[in-house]
Order: structure tokens, then C-alpha cells, then sequence
């Protein structure tokens, strides 16, 4: 049962807090919820990063308000959004926070409008919102979170049932409106890792622990505590301390505890103090390290203490990593683009690319990454070329907080990507140029390969773990026993009388003299094509095959 009627920003810190971990409890679980059982289902490794970046922001300070807290967790959120699924999550938060600035406590009405401002907020940064998904979730439950709360203003039990009660709902009706979802047999994965976010909050409202909530992955480990000094935007406080305090005495009650976490509070920022089997882990940024120790050793003994010049490793970090073009004018065009795998990378340099982030199939970068990928450039005007559907939305967020003339090429493939460097002309205009290089790598057409995770049905076709499958465009089309089986279906697939290039691109493992085979069949079963073959390097994906 709900007690509180209010909330501050202590107690929504510990919401977000726990509703962090549950979702890290059961990141896998998510994970496995991919449509596509291929290896790098990663919804719920996105959400989980994402909401690591905004707990590490709210873990910055005490944030005694709620507007204060929801706006640290807003920054936070979008600073380390990665995929769609995480940008969305961040957008959430963002329109959470918004409806709660200026807001000392929250009531339960007020919950329920953040929330619909979060979901409205979402819907909005999506250029074409699906039905179905994490948006769907977000917007059913702060529909009936509104209705409930004018129902019972002042009740966050009865308010936090019918949140809980109307996402399990809504999420079991997901496949019904998403085809793949019910051809697949699951449920949205980020509608399931919201819900999961949601419930750690009804558990620290309710007095609950996260463990004795039954999730899909009791075995997963909780979320830990990172300590990202490159992350801080400003030190205020020069020193980072760090140490375990150990033999405690029992007899030490746990509202000196409570006192000693006060004090690390009033004298810096950024403060942990957890408990573990040997006593607890403090962490503090202070501009006075002696009294941190001197505070501890009143409670027990100081083990492994570590105390670090923040200031100092600044300076000199901005020092090893100053441009070397600072005092240069900035030059008219520059390219980011997202890579993972060195032969790509090497292609995207070759060709020009000043900044390569890594990134992609099972690892997407965040908005920071890409928006300090993006500052990093001398230019006036700067096109990314994202190479991922799940890193496009965050590209789009990272080209929106920058100061520059940023324009998203929507590619979704490394081989798009080359295809948009490829058609760059440095004496045309920014806008001429950036519908060359979408036509350019719209022309492309894709296949890669992979294997299968999990046993599946998609469309009419049974998948069992361990095949080896096509995916065609994005979607699975083909599978066999062997990889080279499912490249001779692509091909034929793929390419068409008009087109006169078939590339192939390895991944990291496949043997150059088994690509280079491949290829002289498929050249001869394709006698008007040329046939290039370079090293990807991609990982899980044995082929990339682009053709125009």
C-alpha cells in the first residue's frame, strides 16, 4: 500500500533508481524480444544505457525538488540515449520534465500529467510513429493515468495500480497491432522495458525491494554505479574521493549512516554511498578531501581510499586532445559517419569521412557520442551518415543540440553510407549535395547474413536456432544450413538486368579466400555485373552484399 501523497526529487531519485535496475535486471529478457532472431536484438542493452546515463545525472547532486530531479534526469537521459528505443526513452523524460519545472512536490495529478507530456513529447520527435510500440505503451498509460488521478487526486496506490495494470494490458495487445510482433510471437520490447521501468517505481513507493519482484532474468546483475568524469560538463568540486569503509560495528544505527550521507552531501556532489557484504562503498566529488576521510573514520576504517585532481586530469586530457586545426577557419563541409568493423572504417576514411564513430549492429552510439563526434569537425557544415535504422532518430537528436549546420543522411547500412560519401561533391551547395547523396545511397540494396538465435516463424518460413539466415533489406527472407546456400538466394534475389555492381563486403569471421570464391560465382552467374569484395569486419554478420 501507498502511503506518500507527495513526491520529491530524494524519493523520485529513488524511483528512477530502482526502476533502472529492474529494467538492467532484465535487459536480456528484452533483448531477446527482437522480431528478427538475429544476434544483435539490443532494445533493452539501449534503454539500460540510457537510463544508466540518467541515473548517473541525478547520482551528480542532491536534488531536493522534483523539477530539479526530473530535468537532471532529462539531461541525463538524452546526453546517453542510444537506438530508438533509448531516444525515445530519453524523449520521455524530456516531456516529464517540462510539465514539472518549478514543481517542489509532485501529487498524483501532476505524475499523470508528466507522464502525458512525456508521451506527446515522444510521439513528436518520431517522423512517423508505428502503433504497437514503446510510444503505444507510454500513451495508453498516461491516458489512464490522467483519468484515474482526477478520479482520486490525492491516491498514488490507486494510481500506481491502474499505470501497472493498464501497461500489462496494452502490452499484451502490441502483436495485434504489429503484424511481425504476432508472426515473431512476442511482445513490443520497449513497451515490456518501460513497463519494467514503471514497476521499480510502484516497488519503492510500496516499500518493495526490486528482487523480490518476479522478472525474466533473476540472475542478471543490477545496474552499477560508473563514475564518467569526462561526462561532466563542469567540475565544481576538484577532487574525486573514493574508498570502502569496512568494520563497521553492528551497534552503528542506521541513521548515522543516513547523517554520514548528508554531510558527503553538503560538501560536494556526485555522492554513492552503498552497502556491500564487507561494509560500504563511498564515493564524493569534494573540494575538501580530508574532511570526506575524516568523516568515515568516525564510522569505521578507511580501506582503498583513492583521491584524484579532477582538474588536473582535465587539463590535461583537453591538453592530449586539442585539435590541431583550433586556429584554423573552419573548411565548408565535413562527414561523421557510424562504423564498426576496420575494413569499413577504413573505406569511410578513404573516401574522406573526417570522424568515424563506432557503432552500429549490436552497439549503438549515443547522442553524445555523435553530437561530440559532430563538434569535433572544422566545418561549417557536417553530414552524417548514421549506417543503422536504430542510430538514425539518435543522429537526428544529436544534429538538433548542435550549433552547426548538421544534415542526417538516412542511411541504414555501412553500404549506403559509402555509397552517400561516394556521391559527395565539395563545389556543389550544402542542400544539393545532401539530395545527391540520399538518391545515391537509396539506390543501394542490401543482403547480409547472419545467424539465428533463437527458433522463430517469420511469414512462412520456420526458424530454428543456429541457421543460418538472409535478411534482405532488413528483413529475413532466406535460410539454409550454410552461408554460402543463403548468399547465391540473395543474389538472385537482389540484383536486377539494370544494375552493373555487386559488392561484397566479409565480415570479421570469414576467410578472404571463401569471400573472394563467392565472388567468381557470383560473377558468373551475374556475367554484366562487376564483382568488388573488401573486408567489412563487421561482426555476427558473415556477408554484407550491396548492389546498384
Amino acid at each position: 500500500m501507498i502511503q506518500v501523497q507527495s513526491i520529491d526529487g530524494l524519493l523520485l531519485r529513488e524511483m528512477v533508481l530502482a526502476g533502472a535496475a529492474l529494467l538492467e535486471k532484465n535487459r536480456e529478457a528484452v533483448d531477446a524480444l527482437n522480431v528478427f532472431p538475429v544476434p544483435d536484438g539490443d532494445t533493452g542493452t539501449n534503454m539500460s544505457l540510457t537510463m544508466s546515463s540518467a541515473t548517473r545525472e541525478l547520482n551528480s547532486k542532491e536534488f531536493t525538488t522534483a523539477g530539479e530531479a526530473a530535468e537532471a534526469l532529462s539531461k541525463g537521459a538524452l546526453r546517453g540515449a542510444r537506438g530508438n528505443s533509448g531516444v525515445i526513452t530519453s524523449q520521455l523524460y524530456r516531456g516529464f520534465a517540462k510539465a514539472l519545472k518549478g514543481v517542489e512536490k509532485i501529487t498524483p495529478v501532476e505524475f499523470a500529467a508528466a507522464l502525458q507530456k512525456g508521451a506527446e513529447t515522444a510521439y513528436k520527435a518520431v517522423m512517423k510513429p508505428k502503433e504497437g510500440t514503446i510510444l503505444t505503451v507510454a500513451r495508453t498509460i498516461a491516458e489512464d493515468a490522467v483519468r484515474q488521478a482526477q478520479l482520486a487526486p490525492n491516491d498514488f496506490d490507486a494510481l500506481f495500480t491502474v499505470i501497472l495494470q493498464s501497461g500489462d494490458a496494452i502490452l499484451k495487445r502490441t502483436p495485434e497491432m504489429l503484424p511481425v510482433l504476432k508472426q515473431a510471437g512476442v511482445v513490443d520490447a520497449g513497451g515490456y522495458g518501460l513497463l519494467l521501468i514503471y514497476t521499480g517505481y510502484a516497488a519503492v513507493l510500496r516499500g518493495e525491494s526490486i528482487d523480490s519482484i518476479a522478472t525474466q532474468e533473476d540472475n542478471a546483475k543490477a545496474s552499477e554505479f560508473v563514475d564518467d568524469h569526462d561526462a561532466l560538463e563542469e567540475i565544481k568540486f576538484a577532487y574525486h574521493v573514493a574508498l570502502h569503509l569496512i568494520r563497521v560495528p553492528d551497534t552503528v544505527p542506521e541513521s548515522e549512516i543516513d547523517h554520514f550521507r548528508r554531510r558527503l552531501n553538503r560538501i560536494g556532489d556526485t555522492v554513492l554511498l552503498e552497502k556491500d557484504e564487507n561494509g560500504y562503498k563511498v564515493h564524493v566529488h569534494t573540494a575538501d578531501p580530508g574532511r570526506v576521510l575524516q568523516y568515515g573514520a568516525e564510522l569505521g576504517e578507511l580501506d582503498g581510499v583513492e583521491i584524484v585532481n579532477l582538474l588536473q586530469l582535465r587539463r590535461a586530457k583537453e591538453e592530449a586532445e586539442a585539435p590541431a586545426h583550433a586556429s584554423e577557419p573552419p573548411k565548408p563541409y565535413g562527414m561523421v559517419s557510424v562504423s564498426l568493423g576496420e575494413g569499413f572504417s577504413s573505406i569511410l576514411k578513404d573516401l574522406q569521412v573526417d570522424v568515424i564513430v563506432e557503432g552500429g549492429q549490436t552497439m549503438n552510439p549515443s547522442i553524445d557520442d555523435l553530437h561530440k563526434a559532430i563538434e569535433s569537425v572544422n566545418a561549417e557544415t557536417v553530414f552524417v551518415f548514421p549506417n543503422n535504422g536504430n542510430v538514425i532518430l539518435a543522429a537526428n537528436q544529436a544534429a538538433e543540440i548542435s550549433d552547426k549546420n548538421v544534415i542526417v543522411i538516412p542511411t541504414k547500412n555501412v553500404a549506403m553510407g559509402i555509397a552517400a560519401a561516394v556521391a559527395f561533391q565539395p563545389d556543389l551547395p550544402a542542400e544539393e549535395n545532401a539530395a545527391r547523396m540520399e538518391e545515391a545511397a537509396q539506390r543501394v540494396r542490401t543482403g547480409t547474413i547472419t545467424y539465428a538465435v533463437r527458433d522463430s516463424e517469420f511469414e512462412d518460413m520456420h526458424i530454428n536456432e543456429g541457421d543460418i539466415i538472409g535478411l534482405h533489406n532488413g528483413k529475413v527472407a532466406y535460410k539454409a544450413d550454410n552461408v554460402h546456400d543463403v548468399a547465391i538466394e540473395l543474389v538472385k534475389a537482389i540484383v536486377t538486368e539494370d544494375d552493373g555492381l555487386i559488392t561484397i563486403y566479409y565480415g570479421q569471421d570469414t576467410k578472404e579466400e571463401e569471400a573472394q570464391a563467392l565472388a567468381e560465382e557470383i560473377g558468373e552467374m551475374c556475367p554484366d555485373c562487376d564483382v568488388e569484395v573488401h573486408a567489412g569486419g563487421q561482426p555476427l554478420y558473415y556477408y554484407l552484399i550491396a548492389v546498384e
